[in-house]
């Protein structure tokens, strides 16, 4: 049963000690096939980088019982999270659809979940900064790419603005291992990033069909030496075998076998998982979406 309740609120965030203006404005359906309660934040503003669109989807039992606390899956490219009307290809993840279906079946947590869409600056956003920075080919990407590098900024953004003002506003669980965070393609990067920039906030990470290649693999290596340790954090992998990842495969492995040097174990720490005929696109990882969502957020 598809239910739609939409608020719109403007947030102004000024630093994470500051106080939140919210303008409440009249209920506006923005979206026309949603599973469940969306909260809408437009232009929700940032010391750091530039303001951007954020979605809260609820849980089905989040207004029915007021003191029950919920961990938070934190996604990148909100606007293809839960919205067909707004995802890039009109095709959206249906997290909202698919986790609620998952919770029914006993099979999940049921979580907040928080997307966070993308700007202009996406590539430079998402792209982890440090290796590229230490690789000494700052400018060449720069260049490439025609993006400078704001991941870092990108990170505090989250970590000490928009975290923050979830935790305040709703009934979370705040701690390290109620934390996650989820991208794919380039979202898949900026998540493992976060883990190794963040390890005291975020206790996993999905990256589905990450883009390994940019920079050559830089990121790969990277990851391999400044992962945190292994025991308190949970990693996602996965690709396809068509369009863009159909490259990915040989980065994947590698990394695979960083983590596995790490001491993590597959299937318990970390998984990867390869989709023969998987292309490089929405309709691909809605396909496929349950499994991260039950690899960060399922029942025992």
């Amino acid at each position: 049963m598809k239910l739609i309740y939409c608020c719109i609120i403007s947030a102004m965030i000024m630093g994470a000690c500051s106080q939140v203006e919210k303008d409440q404005q009249e209920p506006e359906v923005v979206a026309d096939d949603v599973t469940g309660e969306i909260v809408y934040y437009t232009d929700f503003e940032s010391d750091y980088v530039k303001p951007r669109n954020v979605e809260v989807w609820l849980p089905p039992s989040y207004r029915e019982n007021n003191e029950q606390r919920y961990p938070v899956l934190y996604m990148h490219d909100g606007q293809n999270v839960f919205n067909p009307a707004t995802a890039y290809t009109k095709i959206d993840w249906n997290v909202d659809g698919v986790l609620t279906k998952l919770i029914e079946e006993g099979k999940a947590r049921e979580a907040i979940v928080v997307g966070i869409w993308n700007t202009d600056r996406r590539l430079g956003e998402y792209m982890p900064a440090k290796p590229v920075r230490e690789s000494g080919r700052v400018e060449e990407f720069e260049e490439r790419s025609q993006h400078q590098l704001h991941a870092d900024d990108y990170l505090k953004f989250l970590t000490s603005e928009l975290k923050p003002y979830i935790d305040e506003t709703y009934r979370t669980l705040p701690d390290q291992p109620n934390t996650m965070i989820m991208g794919s393609s380039m979202g898949g990067l900026i998540s493992g990033y976060a883990i190794a920039e963040y390890p005291g906030i975020f206790g996993a990470a999905g990256c589905v069909s990450t883009h390994w290649p940019i920079g050559e693999g830089i990121v790969v290596d990277w990851f391999g030496k400044n992962l945190p340790e292994s025991g308190n954090h949970k990693l996602y992998f996965d690709y396809g075998t068509a369009g863009l990842d159909e490259s990915y495969e040989p980065y994947q492995l590698k990394m695979n076998e960083l983590l596995v040097q790490k001491g993590y174990r597959e299937g318990e720490d970390f998984v990867s998982f390869k989709f023969d005929g998987a292309d490089h696109n929405e309709a691909a990882w809605q396909d496929r979406v349950d499994i991260p969502l039950l690899f960060l957020l399922g029942l025992e």
